[in-house]
């Protein structure tokens, strides 16, 4: 500090009890601005944690319903793949059921057409 002078022993130990005074004091008139403001602060602080709350409340019903659509799209596509694989089935027997009729009718004609011949060449044989 001015007017002081830095070599006596007494003067430096003022010049320092002043300068931490003086830092006090500033700290002092800042906690007491903040203590002025501190109502508002609190205010502002609780608006944001309630509109905080509420973009999350609202996330979480948005996620609850995109959850529980897409629940449902898997069901409705699984219960229609379930149908497709039931008609493909129901098809494949169908057509497995034609075939074994076609053959069955064949063989059949294939026998009829050789008892035929058989009975033609016993009737000329005789």
């Amino acid at each position: 500090m001015k007017g002081s002078d830095p070599t006596k022993f007494g003067d430096r130990l003022s010049d320092g009890a002043k300068a931490r005074a003086a830092q006090l004091e500033k700290a002092r008139a800042r906690l007491a601005a903040l203590a002025e403001t501190k109502p508002q602060r609190d205010a502002e602080r609780a608006r944001i944690a309630a509109e905080r709350e509420a973009r999350e409340a609202t996330r979480k019903a948005e996620k609850e319903a995109r959850l529980k659509r897409e629940a449902a799209e898997r069901a409705a596509a699984e219960t229609a793949r379930v149908e497709a694989e039931r008609l493909a089935a129901e098809e494949r027997e169908r057509a497995a059921n034609e075939e074994k009729t076609k053959l069955a009718k064949l063989l059949t004609d294939q026998k009829a057409a050789r008892d035929a011949r058989y009975a033609a060449r016993k009737a000329r044989q005789k």
